[in-house]
């Protein structure tokens, strides 16, 4: 009898250490044999724990690692930086069957054994996909110490998930894809071991072409915490604006007569009509589990709800840390 694959994922991650150490965490404690942690800046505390756990692999990514690793440098973008380091660490030290890149606010999430889906795969697959489920914010007004947290997701085909979206999102579903502020794409487990083969934010290439023959994960969900509350999307707009997933040159969302604003045209206008009091309206309808919002999720089957328990997990696998 085959034993199962092993697998592990790998992030490059600027964030402070509690958030590092919840990513590990998780992972961990999900079954990853390696967690591969590439620190886009310095963060000590953050690194000497990792380095203290069996499972987990950490790269300083300062100035000499830049210098080794691409002729003009540190790219100014975060996006290939993390494509740099995900195929570096699937082609020299992946240590695993399986390597899956993905973010610090994304959290694999299984009912059932991962490495098992994993084995089900058949052998010529190269790639298998992973798709998201979004986060929504606490409903401000709710008192009680719910310790689960709401989720969306959209459905597969784009004439449903167009329809769909029209109707949970009354007020901005023309605008949207699924409901969503970020990727709907999900990301990617690669096989490791195989020659010529790259990895980008949610798709891996061989011979710099890309894989488009990619198996579904369906029991597996990424949960993506890209809007976890209306502070820490606040927070991070701006720069999501200028360089992350709202900039300007991403692609807009399907669109039924063809055309469509992207997520940078999109918050331009809200912003130029009515200034944050306009995105604060925008994020209670679409990113706030509100009961109208969770009934009409909950009426298309994309209402889930997920205890990630961060903190348990962080004590458990970093006592130290806790």
């Amino acid at each position: 009898m085959n034993a199962s694959p092993t697998w592990g994922v790998v992030a490059t991650i600027k964030a402070p250490a509690r958030d590092i150490l919840n990513f590990a965490a998780h992972h961990l404690d999900l079954g990853a044999r390696r967690v591969h942690v590439y620190l886009d800046a310095p963060n000590e505390q953050a690194e000497a724990a990792l380095r203290a756990h069996p499972k987990c692999r950490v790269i300083l990514c300062d100035d000499d690692y830049w210098r080794r690793r691409t002729r003009n440098g540190r790219p100014e973008n975060h996006q290939p930086r993390q494509s740099i380091n995900a195929t570096h660490c699937l082609n020299k030290r992946p240590q695993v069957d399986w390597l899956a890149h993905i973010d610090v606010d994304e959290f694999l999430w299984s009912a059932s054994p991962l490495a098992a889906q994993l084995a089900r795969l058949s052998p010529d697959t190269i790639s298998a996909r992973v798709r998201p489920i979004e986060a929504l914010a606490p409903e401000p007004y709710k008192k009680d110490a719910e310790p689960y947290r709401c989720y969306k997701s959209c459905a597969l085909s784009q004439a449903e998930r167009r329809a769909q979206t029209n109707a949970i999102y009354p007020t901005y579903g023309p605008y949207l894809n699924g409901g969503f502020l970020s990727h709907v794409a999900g990301k990617v487990f690669v096989r490791t071991g195989l020659p010529d083969i790259s990895l980008r934010i949610h798709n891996a290439f061989k011979n710099k072409i890309l894989c488009d023959d990619v198996e579904e994960l369906h029991e597996l969900k990424l949960c993506h915490l890209h809007a976890a509350t209306w502070d820490q999307w606040l927070a991070a707009y701006r720069y999501r604006l200028s360089h992350g997933s709202y900039r300007a040159e991403l692609k807009p969302a399907p669109h039924s007569d063809g055309y469509a604003l992207n997520m940078h045209e999109f918050f331009q206008m809200l912003e130029a009509e009515g200034g944050e009091l306009a995105l604060r309206k925008f994020f209670t309808e679409v990113c706030t589990a509100t009961p109208d919002l969770c009934h009409r999720l909950a009426d298309h089957r994309h209402l889930h709800s997920l205890n990630l328990d961060l903190d348990t997990k962080r004590t458990l696998h970093f006592p130290e840390q806790a």
